[in-house]
């Protein structure tokens, strides 16, 4: 079975404790455990990788920072001059 391009066998199944209050007004109300678990942990993923991706962003705008443009500048010209 393929599912939007994913076949079931790239799937696993991991499992948690959870109260037993908890699971049975689940069940009462109707909720999909699964899916409801799957989107949360799909959405605290993509919050981390857009963690990571902000620090790296930041880790490189430093490295921007620190670089001289007039120097930039100047070499680039002189190289041209030298042509």
């Amino acid at each position: 079975m393929t599912t939007y391009g994913v076949t079931m066998g790239d799937y696993i199944t991991v499992s948690t404790k959870v109260r037993r209050e908890l699971k049975e007004e689940a069940d009462r109300l109707g909720v999909k455990i699964s899916e409801v678990l799957r989107r949360a942990l799909e959405e605290e993923v993509k919050r981390r990788k857009l963690e990571e991706l902000e620090k790296k962003l930041g880790e490189v705008g430093e490295a921007l920072d620190r670089i001289d443009i007039d120097r930039v500048v100047k070499s680039i010209r002189e190289d041209r001059e030298d042509r």
